[in-house]
Order: C-alpha cells, then structure tokens, then sequence
C-alpha cells in the first residue's frame, strides 16, 4: 500500500509541474519563466486559474 502512495504521489507531482511549464511557455513564451514556474509546480497552476480562468 505504501508504495502505491508513493507512486501517485511522485505522479502527481511530476504531472504538476509539467502542467505548471506548458501554461508559463504558452502564456509568456520564455523558457525561463517555464523553469521558474515548474519548480513552483502546483502554486503557480492555482494562480494561473484563479487570475486567468
């Protein structure tokens, strides 16, 4: 059971954070802000829906 945790958690998190920099390279067209925003992963996925969406 724990590994299963594991898994989607590192899942969830991977998925986050590519989700994170195709919004920033779409929206701003710089693959710094990309990086940036990956890293912020799911804070900066919230922000773009709460201010865009």
């Amino acid at each position: 059971m724990k590994e299963n945790t594991k898994k989607a958690a590192k899942n969830g998190i991977t998925f986050g954070t590519c989700l994170a920099m195709v919004i920033s390279y779409v929206n701003w067209h710089s693959i710094g802000w990309a990086i940036v925003h990956g890293i912020l992963g799911w804070l900066y996925v919230l922000y773009f829906l709460l201010i865009y969406g």
